[in-house]
């Protein structure tokens, strides 16, 4: 596997990859409107023969980093894709922030469980903050971690 910066080109390839892991998943358009700003990056997982395993897309603003999706194809989750992920994500945020925040599904232990072996802590909750097909809305967790320590 290796890790790189995706470009505006990559929209495509990473909405394939979004899409088998969340549903709905975002478009190649919504990704590459953010790939275009220049507050956003993203960092792509390659596997040899998957393309895309997995990205990262995040934003930096006024000193904070902000995980906006981390997305690692379901069949290949598990093998430390995501720990990857961010962990590069926090190194390209660190010289332009002080901290990074994201939200975490309430109902996704998994993933909790990645951010908080990464060093993000619960620092909030926004209720209902999550759409589910069945069942309503579901809390998101807010998580930050400080850089540059």
């Amino acid at each position: 596997m290796t890790l790189r910066v995706a470009t505006v080109a990559d929209a495509a390839l990473l909405a394939e990859a979004h899409a088998e892991a969340f549903d709905p998943g975002w478009s190649a358009t919504d990704l590459a409107q953010f790939l275009e700003d220049h507050t956003s990056f993203a960092i792509v997982a390659e596997a040899e023969r998957a393309g895309a395993a997995g990205f990262i897309l995040c934003r930096v603003i006024a000193a904070e980093a902000e995980v906006l999706t981390l997305a690692v194809r379901p069949a290949l989750q598990r093998r430390g894709i995501g720990g990857s992920l961010v962990a590069a994500a926090m190194g390209v945020a660190a010289p332009r922030a002080e901290a990074m925040f994201l939200e975490v599904a309430a109902d996704n232990p998994g993933a909790m469980a990645l951010y908080e072996r990464a060093g993000f802590e619960a620092v909030g909750r926004r209720a209902g903050y999550y759409s589910r097909p069945v069942g309503g809305g579901v809390d998101a967790i807010v998580m930050r971690r400080t850089l540059n320590t």
